[in-house]
């Protein structure tokens, strides 16, 4: 696999975890029982920190990009295992 290949496969994983960590440790006011802001929604996290999510993000993509380049190197899943239409009787 090149490099850009691997770092552009890292970066599609990354995005995702983005969504997929984002909602985790995230309290609203109401859990934190502190006012609301005038205009704020009620749903609005209170204290958002980006560096915690940006750290959390990076660890489970990599971990994430490491298993899937483990099963390219080493075939643990293949395409033929995955087609169900044309499984061989």
């Amino acid at each position: 696999m090149q490099f850009q290949s691997a770092l552009a496969i890292y970066m599609l994983f990354w995005t995702l975890t983005v969504f997929l960590v984002l909602p985790f440790g995230v309290r609203t006011a109401h859990e934190a029982q502190t006012d609301l802001v005038p205009g704020q929604a009620e749903s609005a996290p209170v204290n958002f920190n980006l560096r915690r999510v940006l750290i959390r993000t990076t660890i489970v993509s990599a971990i994430l990009f490491a298993l899937f380049y483990l099963n390219y190197v080493y075939g643990w899943v293949t395409p033929e295992m995955l087609d169900w239409v044309n499984h061989p009787q």
